[in-house]
């Protein structure tokens, strides 16, 4: 059982998730607005379920301020359809979206699927630590620190969203081999059935912002143009 926050301001919409989460077993605090989330976070919730549009804070601002101490899983609802608001969103440190509307199978799937990865983490976390220590995955200026969740450039920390810090680790330990966006929804966000795989560029491009000289002109992270992403730097 995982305790989830679920954040939405329509009442019909927060008892049905709320309801089906339940169901499934979990643990639901609920807020219905971005105030009320922000307190109900310091329950140490394993994962929150964040509407964008709430009043008092928006989600974008609930997420903002949730990542500046928590590597919480935080799974987006919008209603809008413009990509500029999911773009957004992950750029802030959220680790997926779901747009409004959105059928119950796919965000329990979702769920799931980010629940599923947490725990994979925390185990790989708990296993470091009865290790001896994992030396760090070092390609050119690049050092990741797998245990602190820390990556160095130069020397110098370059602050990286948990997602963003994931997908990194992951491409580096596979450097040289090509992923296709869908396979990356499957090892990196653990996702079983990916059906939206538009996550997965936008977390490309930030990463290139933040490492390359010139993200137009990526020297680390490639695109293989009809196939996917692989990293040489």
């Amino acid at each position: 059982m995982a305790t989830i926050l679920l954040v939405e301001d329509e009442p019909t919409l927060l008892a049905t998730i709320a309801y089906n989460l339940r169901r499934e077993g979990h643990r639901v605090l609920t807020a219905s607005d971005g105030l009320a989330a922000l307190a109900m976070a310091g329950e140490g919730p394993d994962i929150v379920v964040l509407d964008v549009m709430l009043p008092k804070l928006d989600g974008f601002e609930v997420c903002r301020q949730l990542r500046r101490t928590s590597a919480v899983p935080i799974l987006m609802l919008t209603a809008k359809a413009d990509e500029v608001d999911r773009v957004v969103g992950l750029e802030l440190g959220a680790d997926d979206y779901v747009t409004k509307p959105f059928s119950m199978r796919e965000l329990l799937a979702r769920v799931k699927a980010l629940l599923r990865r947490r725990d994979l983490l925390l185990s790989e976390l708990s296993e470091r630590t009865t290790e001896a220590p994992t030396p760090h995955l070092v390609a050119g200026d690049l050092e990741i620190d797998l245990s602190g969740h820390r990556v160095l450039r130069g020397g110098m920390e370059i602050a990286l969203t948990p997602k963003e810090f994931d997908l990194l680790a992951f491409l580096v330990r596979h450097r040289g081999q090509v992923f296709s966006a869908e396979r990356l929804l499957e090892r990196v966000w653990g996702y079983a059935n990916p059906v939206d795989a538009r996550t997965v560029p936008v977390h490309i491009r930030s990463l290139r912002e933040k490492l390359e000289e010139q993200p137009s002109q990526p020297r680390r992270i490639e695109t293989v143009r009809g196939v996917g992403y692989r990293f040489v730097g």
